[in-house]
């Protein structure tokens, strides 16, 4: 019978059957098990991949060995099952279990004694019972519900793969009792809104798949770091993502899948190729065409297709089904309704930019404005005590004002430099160079964000500084203003003042200037190599890249949303 095609009523609502594997979850990590099970995430890696190599044979064709009795003779297996899905509404539970066997019935002719075979990956621990609790209450599940169909089962079998060995479990009144308290309590988590809290120093952390997703290190020191007990911050997380966006602006290209790889063509003519396991995003840029295998593959993948008009405005995007967990988006909206806890988010989105702004001044400029940087420092303060968001806008359009009439001094070539407007930013469209780069920059910073806080569950279209327009991702222009001085602004300096970007890479047309096709895949190329590029993280210390602080702050604002942390840390470099 299909795992999930029975459910048990418990209230009001529906809860599914819950799988074995989640139970055993829920023994090794509550927090996992509420993540893959309620959220429904789930992430590889190399433990998780090499289970499913190893749980290969589980889809043989069932056969008929036979086992080595004591005295030596050899002795026919009546029932040698694998892949048995086996479920349960009175104990609201589900089971694949790997292999089931079971010996020639009894003449009493009562029930047939029958026991759950569990393959697992590595080696037998050396323990008390020969196993972990969670392999053994999975174990157990599984004769549970065996009994449950009507079998004898008082044993089960755990084989480990690593070592080729079998651990005989016997199903006793002890491992039943928190088998079924292990069912229970994930049955009450499942109903729950906010996932349990994390672990604390513990080495199940370092190799969790889902680390990246839970950060309970992080949590744990955003939580106690008022109090002076926060503990040290482990690097539990890669510095950097090994997958990268790919950017196809290539007007008429064709976008087609071949194996495990994705080929750009124009025609026939192949232009180049990128791994589907090494792209985390792809990006298209005017009339670029996608088969429908490319798109099912990357729903199927996660990948985001992201579409931008040719000069990088960004249109929309495609993805697989949205993310299960409701209640984060509840919480969002509920925020998002609320005057007080918008005005306190704002704040902190102004006062972090206003703080990066300041930074960007006094590391670059020739010749650092001390006025200048005091009233930007008067500007900071000012942005904490704003009592409304209106007049938050207002401090923060002076500081804006005051630091893009330095921006210029900045720019090292004489051509470029004299063109940038002394009143500093205008758009739509930009009249100059700089401007033009800015405008690029910030589009491209604010479509990095959309695909980040769509993908960790957030709405990005509903912000609390930025209020709902149609088609503007409000919260992406909320989270990208502390990184516009860091990421943005930052790449149009080092694209213009290492000759990346020259003057002969624009065009000026109607007063307007924009980037030529070569002239972005150079921005492009800089953009994505600072978004590479390697930080210590302003807050917990350890080096991290900036697309990996990206998702980070993301996470950490749905953990503040659920209130797990006190407040949103802000990101400001020295």
């Amino acid at each position: 019978m299909e795992h999930d095609a029975i459910t048990e009523k418990a209230g009001s609502g529906e809860i599914p059957l819950l799988p074995a594997r989640m139970v055993n979850e829920c023994a090794y990590c509550p927090r996992l098990a509420y993540f893959e099970w309620v959220d429904g995430v789930f992430a590889d890696n190399a433990d998780t991949v090499e289970g499913r190599f190893y749980h290969r044979q589980v889809d043989r064709e069932p056969v008929r060995p036979t086992r080595r009795a004591a005295d030596g003779e050899e002795q026919e297996t009546v029932l040698h099952q694998r892949s048995v899905w086996l479920s349960s509404e009175r104990l609201g539970v589900t089971a694949k279990i790997d292999l089931v066997e079971g010996e020639a019935p009894a003449d009493t002719g009562g029930p047939q004694a029958v026991m759950p075979v569990d393959y697992k990956r590595g080696k037998r621990p050396h323990t008390a019972k020969g196993a972990w609790e969670p392999d053994l209450v999975q174990l157990c599940l599984q004769g549970l519900l065996l009994r449950e169909h009507g079998y004898q089962c008082e044993r089960g079998v755990l084989y480990f793969v690593g070592s080729r060995e079998r651990v005989a479990v016997e199903f006793d009144d002890a491992l039943v009792a928190r088998t079924m308290e292990l069912v229970e309590g994930m049955r009450a988590m499942t109903t729950q809104a906010v996932a349990p809290p994390p672990l604390v120093d513990s080495p199940k952390c370092p190799r969790c798949s889902l680390v990246g997703l839970c950060l309970p290190d992080e949590i744990g020191w955003l939580r106690h770091t008022r109090d002076g007990e926060a503990p040290a911050v482990r690097q539990l997380l890669p510095s950097r993502d090994d997958a990268l966006p790919l950017h196809v602006q290539i007007p008429g290209a064709k976008i087609a899948k071949e194996g495990d790889c994705l080929l750009i063509k124009d025609h026939e003519e192949v232009l180049g190729e990128a791994r589907l396991i090494e792209t985390s995003q792809v990006v298209l840029y005017g009339a670029i065409q996608v088969s429908t295998q490319v798109v099912q593959e990357l729903c199927k993948r996660e990948i985001p297709l992201v579409y931008c008009s040719t000069g990088g405005w960004f249109y929309g995007i495609t993805t697989g089904l949205t993310h299960k967990h409701v209640e984060l988006r509840r919480r969002q909206y509920a925020a998002a309704a609320d005057p007080a806890q918008c005005l306190r988010l704002a704040k902190r989105f102004v006062q972090a930019k206003i703080a990066n702004c300041r930074t960007l001044i006094r590391r670059n400029h020739p010749d650092v404005p001390e006025l200048l940087l005091q009233e930007l420092k008067v500007d900071q303060s000012q942005a904490g005590e704003a009592g409304s968001l209106e007049s938050l806008l207002g401090t923060e359009g002076t500081a804006a004002r005051r630091y893009f009439s330095a921006l210029g001094a900045l720019v090292r070539d004489e051509a470029m430099r004299a063109r940038f407007d002394a009143e500093g930013r205008n758009r739509r469209p930009p009249r100059d160079p700089i401007n033009a780069l800015l405008s690029f920059a910030y589009a491209l910073l604010a479509r990095e964000w959309t695909v980040v806080l769509h993908s960790v569950g957030l709405d990005p279209y509903l912000g609390f500084y930025h209020q709902p327009r149609y088609g503007r991702p409000a919260l992406a222009l909320d989270m990208m203003e502390e990184f516009r001085p860091l990421i943005a602004d930052s790449v149009v300096l080092t694209a213009v003042n290492n000759g990346e970007v020259q003057s002969t890479d624009f065009i000026q047309r109607l007063g307007s200037v924009n980037l030529t096709p070569e002239g972005r895949r150079k921005f492009i190329a800089t953009y994505e190599r600072r978004m590479g590029q390697e930080i210590t993280h302003p807050v917990f210390g350890y080096q991290v890249s900036y697309r990996r602080v990206l998702e980070v702050q993301a996470r950490l604002l749905g953990r503040y949303l659920l209130g797990e942390i006190p407040e949103l840390p802000p990101i400001i470099t020295r």
